[in-house]
Order: structure tokens, then sequence, then C-alpha cells
């Protein structure tokens, strides 16, 4: 079953929840928590200590919730999870188009770690990592996850010996996932999901935690590639996009274009603008 709460350590989960191009938090974007007071309106920040302590498992995967709210979000936000035998099977498609086009580092395949992949309205994630089946939430064992980040760090853990080298190669390996999803919620829950897969592998390959400083490292690489967002505008959900506020202008911060980070560059860059 998956993580009935957040489980790490203050200063990551601050990390988690931020939203690079707000400059806050990300937002709940749902109505289902309001019952619980004005903290957990629609348009409210996400704060530590409302899903933490006595509150911990105040946020819960879809497969946790009850079937009445299941019900009403795929009714208001069309959310249905993929199971994990449909995710592994489209995958695979993916994995032998990304395979084609990669030449191998070194004679080892690495290449395939620097491709670029993006799950639109990824949920929690379902397609990127796979601790558990989206729609059963049956916990997968390591070696046979399918998401596309899994295949990713398994090539990784073959071909790596030093903590120093899979440290290196994983993270270019999370700086090429992307997704993004409008409700803050299941965006937490993906961004959880990618960081406890990259303590997952880690401990699987050298038998311990890997180092706080780079839990932290992959923890703001995460932050900045999966984020909240209206994918048809472009913005952050129900923020209106520039071209709709001509006769009724607002300031920047409600007219911002989603910002993610090209690493390569290392600079951040506007989201619509690899659309054109």
């Amino acid at each position: 079953m998956p993580d009935k709460d957040l489980e790490l350590s203050p200063e990551v989960l601050r990390i988690l929840l931020r939203d690079h191009t707000t400059g806050k938090n990300i937002f709940w974007a749902t109505h289902d928590y309001e019952s619980l007071g004005p903290a957990y309106d629609y348009h409210s920040e996400i704060l530590p200590e409302l899903i933490t302590g006595e509150q911990g498992t105040v946020i819960r995967p879809r497969v946790l919730k009850t079937k009445a709210n299941q019900t009403d979000r795929s009714k208001d936000m069309a959310e249905v999870f993929t199971p994990s035998w449909i995710c592994d099977a489209q995958n695979n498609l993916v994995e032998t188009a990304l395979s084609s086009s990669s030449s191998g580092e070194d004679g080892k395949g690495l290449d395939y770690v620097r491709t670029t992949c993006l799950e639109i309205t990824c949920g929690e994630a379902p397609y990127l990592v796979s601790r558990y089946d989206a729609a059963t939430g049956e916990p997968i064992p390591l070696g046979k996850r399918v998401g596309l980040l899994d295949r990713k760090l398994r090539l990784v853990s073959q071909n790596t010996e030093t903590s120093d080298e899979w440290l290196e190669w994983a993270k270019v390996a999370f700086q090429n996932i992307y997704g993004y999803e409008w409700q803050g919620d299941s965006l937490l829950l993906a961004r959880q999901n990618l960081l406890l897969t990259f303590i997952d592998y880690y401990k699987a390959k050298f038998s311990q935690a890997p180092p706080a400083e780079s839990i932290n490292t992959i923890a703001d690489i995460i932050s900045w590639n999966l984020w909240q967002m209206d994918g048809l505008r472009g913005t952050p959900p129900d923020y209106p996009s520039p071209g709709e506020l001509q006769d009724n202008p607002l300031p920047d911060m409600f007219t911002t274009y989603c910002m993610i980070k090209d690493w390569e560059k290392n600079k951040e860059i506007r989201y619509v603008d690899l659309l054109n």
C-alpha cells in the first residue's frame, strides 16, 4: 500500500511544496478538503503543518480516497488512474522509440538516461515511477517497476560502481523527466513518489540511504520538473493567460506562464515557448 503520509524531513517537504512560477507553494486546486477549514480552501497554499503530524493522512493516494470522492474527481477533473500493466505496455513502446535514438555512452547505453520524457496531467505519476499500482494500491517490488524513470535508474545501477558516479547519473535521469498536474494533492504525491523512488534505488545499490545533500538536490530538481499547470493555458490553474487580459489588466503575478528549467543550459524557460 502507498505511504500513508509524507515521512520526509521538514526541509525536503518544504522543497517539494515549492512552486517556482508563483514563488509560493503549490495550492490545493480542489474543493475536496474545504470542510477542514479555510486553510484548505481551493486557492490556499499547501503548507507543511496542514499535512503532517496529526494531519499526516489528510492527503491520500486516489486508491485510498472514498469511492464517492473518486467518482467526483473523475467527473470534475477526468481523473482516472491507469493500471500498471497498461503503463508497462505503453512505456515499452516509448522505451523502444527512445532507445532507437540513443547511440550509447561508452558502450553502456547510458545515453538513454539523457532522453527527455513528459507525462501530461500526471496525477501521481504512474508512467514515470511505479512504487505501487495506481489503480489497486498494491506495492510493486523494485525489480518489477515499470515507470520510465524506474527504467533509467535500473540502467544507472547496472552501469555504475561508486556512489558518486551513481548519483551523477541519477541526477541526469531526474533532469530529463517532466510532468504537470492541476490538483495540488496529486502533484505532491507525484513529487513524493519520484523522490522516494530515488531513495529506493540508492538503498538497493549501496545498502544505505543516500546523503541528505543529494536528497535535497533531487527534491529541488523534482520541484522544477513536476509542476502545477493548466495544460490548456500554460499557466497555474485558474490563472488567466496574458492574452485574456487585454481589457482587464492584472499584476504580473496573475498572468505568469509556468516556468520550468532547462538543465542543459541551466536557465529558466516558459513551458509555452516549447510549444512553438
